[in-house]
């Protein structure tokens, strides 16, 4: 790394459980991002503060005046432009060292194999299942781990898996086919607090640098299949282990 460079991540390096071959390992990653709203504002942030070299974006949507309140990368002179091509500038101007390639589309099944393609990790912070399990979905066939994230009211959500792995569950195994479809509540519908968002957004980058620096750095533990469950009331953090399910359509047989 340049002396710049050297400068800028200097926290990082002094981490024994990081130190110069893991922030070398997140200058070389690629990571997407699905969904630039409340979940992928701060995780992308994070994501291009801690150095990750590449960076693919995708969401389809525009900036309304209701994101504001939780949608940190956002101003109000952004309302009705797209997500995506604002993301894109915030990058340029905090690293412009970073890579960043953005899709203002809509990823689906049929679309997702080729979007994500070449990712060392997803990140999915969507807000329906049917994306979710087209993106889970692809990332079982490409190979490549996913990071997931969402929340509903003051509960929220972040696991790793790796169900193309023979013994590690996939996000289809843990929701199952019923949610193949557009039906989930909104947060419009339900409310949502945004420093609850950005806690969990926040702890699914810390998640996907995990994945990053498996085998590289001594915080490179996926922690693959453990479902991290938090309550924003009380507070309160517990986790539970997804098996893989055998018949799972994704990744079982």
């Amino acid at each position: 790394m340049t002396p710049d460079r050297l400068d800028r991540f200097a926290r990082h390096i002094v981490l024994p459980e990081l130190g110069g071959a893991g922030q070398a390992k997140l200058a070389t990653a690629h990571v997407a991002i699905v969904g630039m709203g409340g979940i992928g504002s701060p995780a992308l942030q994070y994501l291009a503060g801690a150095g990750i070299g590449r960076l693919t974006l995708i969401d389809d949507d525009e900036v309304e005046v209701s994101n504001l309140q939780r949608q940190t990368l956002f101003a109000p002179e952004d309302v009705g432009q797209a997500k995506v091509t604002l993301a894109e500038k915030w990058v340029a101007r905090f690293d412009p060292a970073l890579t960043v390639v953005a899709h203002n589309t809509r990823i689906d099944a049929g679309n997702a194999a080729a979007l994500l393609a070449g990712a060392d990790v997803v990140l999915d912070g969507s807000d329906n299942f049917a994306t979710r399990l087209a993106v889970a979905d692809a990332c079982v066939a490409a190979g490549v781990p996913l990071t997931s994230a969402a929340l509903g009211r003051f509960q929220g959500q972040v696991a790793n898996f790796a169900g193309h792995l023979p013994d590690r569950a996939c996000y289809r195994c843990f929701v199952g086919d019923a949610f193949d479809a557009e039906d989930c509540d909104s947060c419009a519908d339900l409310g949502v607090l945004g420093a609850m968002v950005g806690m969990i957004g926040a702890f699914a980058a810390m998640h996907a640098l995990r994945v990053v620096l498996a085998g590289v750095a001594t915080l490179g533990d996926p922690q693959w299949g453990q479902l991290h469950v938090f309550d924003g009331l009380a507070p309160g953090l517990r986790t539970m282990r997804i098996a893989k399910d055998p018949g799972c359509r994704a990744c079982g047989g």
